[in-house]
């Protein structure tokens, strides 16, 4: 069943009213009507870290947050979404807690990457190292396995802690391909309709390379994952951070892709309070794309815009966010931060914060979003016009935590009460129900303070006015009875 092209809602399994019998509730009540397009539940299973992005398991769902019937109900009416990281699983999985205990003599073994895979007698070679795009001081841990605690250095792409809690699969193995298969038909049997391929850039590894995104290694891997997702009638949406030519190179392949350059884009528009970069972006970019403006991380920096941005303005519009609230992921590798050292890349915090709380520009920036070809997707944070959580981050320690406030069932009816929200609402059922969106997008000439965006299909057509100097927004359209609406948002 082909991708549906209306709006989808992303969350977590608890962030809306705490469970995913709560989630399923407010979906087919408070939320009805706004999120046919499906539901993204960020990852649902047992978890050591990263807030489910450490995996023990695909096989089940932490018992905190419900069961697998849950998943499968809520699939019943919604096109369910859920995460594989493919590039590793928790060091806490029974998997490598097997590979601990026994060591090489583990069945568990060949599912990950010793380094002497990768390096003669498993001595790792700086000059190898100073060539890879890192997320870690370095890519591998050293755990004590076996009876005789043997060390033992186990590539480990990320990971906060030392030793790491995510610990890389070695895709080349026929084991992990019986393990990716387990999963998918896990999957299959619980309605989940759609698989984000996490970190995905990262299985590849190959000396001399930046080990990220490594062509065409990638290609093949990649071909190989949709083979088997196609097999169970699932979709892939391959989770590339990376220089937007990645991209457009997945999107020339037929692959879904996400439009990570998007909220810098509108946040730029909106803040500098002119189209150009925006307009010039939108004559250019793939129109298979799932569009978002926040996550459960951050708004994209480095390396997604390499090329497409004058660092001096980021570092403008980065300050600015700071001083609304706003921390900073950075890039760890001087190879890959900008000549004169700019190496933001994400920026932590609420989209509405971003634009200063104010309802307006919040509500164009939506709009623009929705007006985007491809398939929106809203954070359940942005749904409810959420501003910087400051006191979840100084409780945790972790910074994207500024994004990834809870909400009680009580907390989200008094959201949805709030003008900003309502005005949101209205549009993302217009863009759920217009049929014009199945059809011709274009981009009229404006005025460089102008925003105009349309569709067309038909005998139905609908265009989106934005007035950057106010934040004023306005949709045209042509209703069922053939008369022209104007109607201001």
């Amino acid at each position: 069943m082909p991708v549906r092209n209306q709006v989808q809602l992303i969350t977590y399994p608890d962030s809306l009213g705490g469970d995913l019998r709560a989630l399923n509730e407010l979906l087919r009540k408070q939320l009805a009507d706004l999120f046919p397009g499906g539901v993204h539940i960020l990852p649902p299973f047992p978890s050591s870290g990263d807030r489910g992005f450490a995996p023990l398991t695909y096989l089940d769902i932490d018992p905190s947050f419900g069961t697998w019937d849950d998943i499968r109900e809520i699939g019943e009416k919604f096109d369910v979404l859920v995460d594989l990281m493919v590039n590793h699983i928790s060091r806490q999985s029974p998997y490598f807690q097997d590979f601990l205990a026994k060591g090489r003599e583990s069945e568990y073994a060949d599912l990950f990457i010793p380094l002497e895979k990768l390096w003669e007698d498993g001595v790792p070679v700086q000059a190898d190292i100073d060539k890879m795009f890192l997320r870690r001081p370095l890519p591998y841990s050293v755990y004590r396995v076996g009876e005789n605690g043997e060390e033992a250095k186990v590539w480990t792409t990320f990971g906060k802690t030392d030793p790491s809690e995510q610990i890389d699969l070695d895709i080349r193995s026929g084991l992990t391909k019986r393990l990716l298969r387990a999963f998918f038909e896990n999957f299959r049997r619980h309605n989940v309709k759609i698989v984000r391929l996490d970190a995905v850039g990262y299985v590849i590894k190959k000396l001399g390379t930046s080990c990220f995104f490594v062509e065409p290694d990638i290609y093949e891997f990649l071909g190989e994952i949709k083979q088997l997702a196609d097999s169970f009638g699932i979709e892939l949406l391959p989770e590339v951070h990376a220089h937007y030519g990645t991209q457009f190179k997945l999107a020339e392949r037929g692959y879904w892709i996400y439009d990570f350059i998007l909220p810098y884009r509108v946040l730029e528009a909106l803040v500098n309070r002119s189209n150009k970069e925006l307009i010039e972006y939108l004559k250019v970019r793939p129109h298979k794309q799932f569009t978002m403006l926040d996550c459960h991380d951050g708004i994209p920096v480095k390396p997604d815009l390499d090329d497409l941005i004058d660092t001096a303005e980021a570092r403008k519009l980065v300050d600015l966010c700071v001083s609304r609230g706003a921390n900073l992921s950075r890039i760890l590798s001087d190879e890959h931060k900008a000549a004169d050292g700019f190496d933001v890349h994400q920026i932590r915090c609420t989209y509405y914060s971003a634009l200063n709380e104010d309802d307006d520009a919040y509500v164009a920036a939506r709009a623009i979003q929705l007006f985007v070809p491809g398939i929106p997707q809203v954070y359940y944070v942005g749904l409810l016009a959420g501003a910087n959580d400051l006191e979840r981050v100084e409780r945790t320690g972790e910074g994207r935590e500024i994004n990834r406030h809870n909400y009680s069932v009580e907390e989200v009816e008094q959201a949805l009460e709030k003008p900003v929200v309502r005005r949101l609402m209205k549009l993302i059922r217009f863009r759920n129900e217009y049929e014009a969106f199945d059809g011709r997008f274009s981009v009229p000439e404006s005025a460089e303070s102008e925003i105009r965006l349309r569709w067309s299909r038909e005998d139905k057509c609908c265009e989106l006015f934005i007035d950057l100097r106010s934040y004023r927004t306005v949709i045209e359209y042509v209703d069922p009875t053939g008369e022209s609406i104007s109607c201001e948002i």
